[in-house]
Formats: structure tokens, sequence, C-alpha cells
């Protein structure tokens, strides 16, 4: 055997614990629930976490929903409907992360006692169509931004939760994209004007 295919198998890691193993293990310390001993994230950090991803789903749900509601004018109709599609989105993602937060044996937080607080977005109404699609840029590109970093930081500690995240984006970047071609479409430029 050459030298070089000797020395990468001797540094491969092994694919799957053998299965004797793998059932021993499972059966260790059942009072953690889903987590297993093999969890090597901070359960009590990643809770924490995502109480605040939760709180910002929450905020997301009712501010799509209330200019799902609000929204008027001569062309509101497809964007009241698109706000109502983001807002079903928003709360799935909501669902999905308390199961998760539940998952980890913590207490999804639903009270809206301090939501605002533990939201990384904001609830704004806007003055008009255009000023509510682009508070809902806004809040998107936060969300966006935040949830990359969040990928990043969960990294290979916590695959579960990474993935659910990544999930999460794919939707919130599609959201950004929504805004910005209704930007577009109602104000005929892309840009975003600072406040």
């Amino acid at each position: 055997m050459a030298q070089g295919t000797q020395d990468a198998k001797s540094t491969e890691k092994p694919f799957l614990t053998d299965v004797k193993t793998l059932r021993e293990r499972a059966r260790k310390h059942l009072e953690d629930g889903a987590i297993g001993t093999t969890y090597i994230g901070d359960v009590k950090k990643t809770i924490e976490i995502l109480q605040s991803v939760l709180a910002t789903e929450i905020v997301c749900v009712l501010r799509y929903t209330m200019h799902s509601i609000a929204a008027s004018g001569i062309s509101s109709e497809g964007v009241k409907a698109e706000f109502a599609e983001h807002a079903k989105e928003e709360h799935e993602h909501a669902l999905e992360v308390a199961e998760r937060i539940n998952q980890l044996g913590g207490k999804p937080n639903f009270n809206p006692e301090g939501l605002l607080s533990r939201s990384a977005s904001q609830y704004a109404e806007g003055a008009n169509l255009v000023d509510m699609i682009k508070e809902n840029l806004i809040a998107e590109r936060i969300a966006v931004d935040h949830y990359r970093e969040l990928v990043r930081y969960f990294g290979n500690d916590d695959p579960g939760t990474k993935s659910m995240l990544q999930g999460i984006l794919r939707v919130e970047e599609e959201h950004a994209d929504d805004m910005h071609d209704l930007l577009i479409a109602h104000e005929g430029r892309p840009m975003l004007q600072d406040k």
C-alpha cells in the first residue's frame, strides 16, 4: 500500500459508532430527553438564543398580519395577499422554533410581555403601502443577517438547530426578495431611502 494512502486512512474518522455502543448510549440519562449523550452544544445558551428567534418570528407574524389587513390603495390586493402568505410562513417558523426549544428541554416563551425586547426584529406599522413594504424588507434583512450569524454560531455543535435555522434562512431570503420586488414595482426603483 502506498504511504500517502496509508496516512490518509490512519487519520480518517470512523463513519459510525458500532451499534452496540449506540444502543448503550441511548439507554443512559433518559431524563435528558431527546438531547442524548452526544450533544456538544450549550443547551441553556441554545434555548436562550432560540427564545429570541421565537420572539422575532412572533413579531414578524404580527407585523405581516397587521399589514395584510391594513394595506390599502388601488394596487393593494396582491400585496395584501403576499403579506398574508408571509405571516403564515413566519407562524410556521415560530412553531418549528418552539418545537426545537421543547426538544432541548426548554419551555417556549410565548408571553407577550417583553416580546419586542427579546426580538431581533421591530414592529413597525408603516404609514402607507410603500412604507409597509419597506418596513418588511428591513425586517427581512435583519432576519437574514441574524440567521446567517446563528448558522455560523451553531456550526457542528448542534446540527439539528443549525439545519432548522438554514431552512428558515432560505425562506427569509425569499421574503426579502419578494419585498424588494414589491418595492421596485411600487416605487420604480430598487433602493431604500435612509429615514
